[in-house]
């Protein structure tokens, strides 16, 4: 869903991107544009924020990532294609837009690439690499804003920070600094048997603490909280969901927390006043 929710791109393993208008009133959805240039399924898609224009990020199977660009409307065209990964690139996210436009993608080659966008519209790169050796499966961005505040300190006093997920069963924390990312987290965040298949670092606005889940292939989801800068991350399990989950997703507030599991479904949990979580709805 795109910032206003009135498109919704989708992506699909037989290679294309589509967009589509969002129903409004009794108009019905239809497609709007068909992207085709990935050479292999498409894994995630990602819409920028609209201070940049009408930005679309796409990665794929095929190892590359395109930064889709809309002209005339609904006319697409590729901005940026990029092609250095080693394999497969599966997961994707856009920095707060306090970083300008900038790019995390995350490879099964075990690399994290970030894409930064500059003032002559040429790209740059900054890799980390071994992230994960044995594959990074997802990337999310830490809010902009430090934890407790209600406005960012401006763009002097921001620290850009991302968490990843692996194939190595742990989550990791990254810190932009002196032009070099670094991990941030000692050791590696631990709670999972099995790959992590998804990770989502929670809006802060307000909150006193820095909030990440992270779900797994080993059936469930951990919530794992840092009280202030420096401290040490502390993993809670929210559940055990006996099956696979997929993906994990915050509320714009960072309170509730969606969670899609194999068995279809998709549970809405919120975090009562004496920290336990609880379940609030299901969706099926």
């Amino acid at each position: 869903m795109d910032y206003y929710g009135k498109r919704l791109a989708t992506c699909s393993s037989d290679r294309s991107v589509r967009v589509f208008s969002v129903p409004q009133g009794s108009q019905g959805e239809h497609l709007l544009a068909t992207l085709s240039g990935h050479d292999g399924p498409v894994w995630q898609i990602c819409w920028g924020h609209p201070k940049f224009g009408s930005i679309l990020a796409s990665c794929s199977y095929d190892a590359k990532v395109i930064i889709w660009k809309e002209g005339a409307e609904n006319q697409w065209i590729q901005a940026h294609v990029f092609k250095e990964h080693e394999a497969s690139v599966n997961s994707i996210a856009w920095a707060p837009h306090e970083f300008g436009l900038c790019l995390a993608c995350g490879s099964s080659d075990g690399t994290i690439s970030v894409l930064t966008n500059k003032p002559d519209g040429s790209w740059d790169r900054v890799k980390i690499q071994q992230a994960h050796p044995v594959g990074v499966t997802s990337v999310s961005w830490a809010p902009s804003a430090s934890p407790g505040s209600l406005l960012g300190d401006g763009r002097a006093g921001l620290i850009q920070k991302l968490v990843s997920g692996g194939c190595d069963n742990t989550v990791k924390v990254w810190k932009f600094a002196d032009g070099h990312w670094k991990m941030d987290c000692f050791p590696p965040l631990s709670m999972h048997s099995d790959w992590v298949r998804d990770v989502a670092w929670a809006p802060n606005l307000g909150l006193p603490k820095n909030t990440i889940a992270s779900a797994s292939q080993d059936g469930t989801v951990v919530i794992w909280t840092q009280g202030r800068e420096g401290d040490q991350w502390q993993g809670q399990l929210l559940h055990d969901f006996k099956s696979p989950v997929w993906r994990a997703s915050w509320s714009l507030t960072g309170n509730i927390l969606a969670v899609a599991d194999a068995t279809n479904s998709v549970t809405l949990w919120k975090e009562a006043v004496d920290g336990e979580w609880s379940q609030v709805n299901t969706i099926q």
